[in-house]
């Protein structure tokens, strides 16, 4: 049993890590494949929209083929691109790997949670189980920046990819053998959905990525724009239709449920864009080492830990408004902080000058996704719980992947990395400040249990 959880946990950290550890490796990537600014933001895009696209189908996969099943086929997906990524020889194979990695992971992904919890007895043992499951999220980020900026400096930006062929490797010997299957049942799936909500998310996010290197006016953005509103109305036909939609539009129907999930959108576009333009400002601008980016992100993590680790213990007796507000503000001012550093940087400038607003930025983290997923999963209607599991999950990598793409076209509008990064940077605080009025005005706390 322990060691079936071990797997799980493992599991999770794999896909956790990769969202962060290319991170630390795209200068490299950037010059060695031919890049421009705006085409970068694909490394971290194709993986986010996929991932967060797909988990609002897979989990009902999952369901019908058997979990076990679903996180073997998965970590296969998953392996097969990070390899496929390491050999990439142009900017176009990468991002194609990219994208499967996040169909992998999307696969695999919503098998952890239920594996865990069947194989797993409720109390302590269920508790413990839960806390490394919490951990692996927390820490994924350190491990990632550290191990992104380790292995693109001695082996190479290649082995950012490689190094999950041996983990995904690992866990797939230990899920063969050591996890066990679970019912299977029979659901039915929103194909239409689930498809026109992908388009919409990547016509939109190669809209705003392509305005930054054709302009506004170029025809190939403008039918762009118009494939993602085309999609968006064939989503809301498709999920008035159908009898289990990937996402109901119960969801919608008020602010009071709605202003939590549209915060969960933006949050993470802020949390991602400012590792990803910190990352540039580093190592482009400061002349940092790629280890020496990876420990000046690292507080980043160690902040998010320590206060997500203090927030279970707060929410009782202040509340899920509170607690996420005060994160929020933290997000604001930490980004906020860093833009001001981008703005006066030059090679001169101190590591400590960057640890410092990660820090704030890393507090403010960890006080801010627990409250506002639990309002979430709280407002959300008992027949649509599965749905709105999926939808957190699928709504913060989407959220990630469409900020970015916007900050990519306000980089290049503002003059590029020489002089647009703090501009860029101060932008990005838009969006968890988006957040905090979303939050802030519609969350209502979640009554005590009688």
């Amino acid at each position: 049993m322990a060691l079936a959880v071990v797997i799980l946990v493992l599991t999770q950290l794999m896909f956790v890590v990769d969202t962060s550890i290319v991170n630390v490796a795209l200068p490299d990537i950037g010059r060695e494949l031919g890049f421009s600014s705006a085409g970068l933001s694909w490394v971290v895009t194709a993986y986010a929209l996929t991932f967060g696209g797909l988990i609002l189908l897979s989990g009902k996969v999952g369901a019908m083929i058997g979990p076990r099943r679903a996180l073997i086929l998965g970590v296969i997906v998953f392996v097969i691109a990070s390899v496929a990524g390491g050999f990439a020889g142009s900017a176009g194979v990468l991002v194609a790997a990219r994208a499967l990695q996040g169909v992998g992971a999307a696969i695999a992904a919503p098998s952890v949670m239920v594996l865990l919890i069947g194989i797993t007895a409720p109390g302590p043992q269920r508790s413990r189980a839960m806390a490394m499951f919490v951990l692996a999220i927390g820490a994924g980020a350190a491990v990632g920046l550290l191990a992104g900026g380790v292995l693109t400096q001695t082996l190479g930006w290649q082995w950012v990819m490689f190094v999950n062929a041996p983990i995904g490797l690992l866990v797939l010997m230990g899920a063969v053998r050591n996890l066990p299957e679970t019912e299977r049942r029979r659901t039915s799936l929103d194909i239409g959905g689930a498809t026109a909500s992908i388009l919409a998310m990547v016509a939109l996010v190669f809209a705003f990525t392509s305005a930054a290197d054709r302009g506004w006016g170029s025809a190939l953005v403008l039918t762009a724009f118009a494939v993602a509103a085309l999609s968006l109305v064939v989503l809301i036909i498709c999920e008035r239709r159908h009898p289990h939609p990937v996402v109901p539009l119960a969801f919608f129907s008020s602010m009071r449920s709605a202003g939590p999930l549209l915060a969960m959108l933006v949050i993470p576009a802020g949390q991602v864009g400012y590792l990803f333009f910190t990352t540039l400002l580093t190592q482009q601008v400061l002349g940092f080492t790629p280890i020496q980016t990876g420990l000046a992100l690292v507080p980043f993590t160690l902040g998010l830990i320590a206060t997500n680790q203090l927030t279970p213990r707060l929410l009782p007796r202040l509340g899920e408004r509170v607690i996420g507000s005060t994160g929020l503000v933290g997000l604001v001012l930490g980004i906020a902080w860093m833009s001001l550093v981008a703005a006066d940087a030059d090679a001169n400038t101190s590591i400590i000058t960057v640890l410092l607003p990660s820090i704030l930025l890393g507090a403010g983290a960890g006080a801010t996704f627990a409250p506002v997923t639990a309002v979430i999963m709280h407002q959300a209607p008992a027949e649509h719980i599965g749905a709105a599991a999926s939808l957190n999950q699928g709504l913060q990598q989407l959220g990630g992947g469409m900020g970015l793409a916007v900050l990519t076209s306000v980089l290049s509008a503002t003059g590029g990395l020489e002089d647009g990064l703090g501009a860029t940077l101060l932008s990005t605080a838009a969006f968890p400040l988006a957040g905090l009025i979303l939050f802030g005005i519609w969350a209502r706390r979640i009554p005590a249990p009688a």
